[in-house]
């Protein structure tokens, strides 16, 4: 019970987050999702969906999870929570750096800003990044294997949408993006 409300503490103030910032920036603006490709694009949120259905499942009835549970020490699973919380904060960092710019495709929209503050300073991707530590919270404090799997392969999904939506922001901003390319890394800072 106790990693459950661990879990809780962060899954419902990073839901809040992503819809507080979701809501503060939805327009009637047509975003073609099947520019990021059709298979990327299925997948990617049938993926999604199956981590929050998991981990909600979990939530409400462990034992509905039981089939990709793990044995971990309780030391171990207890880092999930000061994980998740770094990554709740970078969520919350993240999503306020971006602004009006966020969208859930590759696809930029018309009044579409180059991002360069925050986390973006370093990081072209930061929000892909944040799948990895996020996920393995959840996986961490639900002992749970499949939770940390398909985060990671949300990620990889992620990498692989990434050079399509820079090859987007590449002809929407030309050699700014380009010079901002060879300054900052895609997932994690330069060195």
């Amino acid at each position: 019970m106790p990693f459950r409300i661990f879990a809780l503490m962060v899954f419902v103030p990073a839901l809040t987050v992503g819809l507080y910032h979701r809501l503060r920036v939805r327009t009637t603006e047509k975003l073609d999702r099947r520019q990021e490709g059709i298979p990327i694009l299925i997948s990617l949120r049938l993926i999604g969906l199956s981590v929050w259905v998991s981990l909600i499942a979990w939530l409400i009835s462990p034992r509905s999870m039981a089939w990709s549970s793990v044995s971990l020490p309780d030391g171990l699973r207890m880092i999930g929570l000061p994980l998740g919380w770094i990554a709740l904060a970078w969520i919350w960092w993240v999503l306020h750096s971006l602004g009006s710019n966020l969208t859930d495709t590759v696809v930029t929209r018309r009044e579409h800003t180059l991002v360069q503050r925050g986390p973006y300073r370093w990081i072209r991707h930061p929000l892909y990044t944040m799948i990895v530590p996020f996920g393995l919270s959840f996986a961490l404090l639900a002992a749970n294997w499949y939770m940390g799997a398909a985060s990671l392969a949300a990620f990889l999904l992620l990498a692989i949408r990434s050079r399509k939506e820079e090859e987007n922001l590449v002809a929407r901003f030309g050699d700014a993006y380009r010079n901002y390319m060879a300054a900052t890394g895609r997932f994690l800072p330069k060195l």
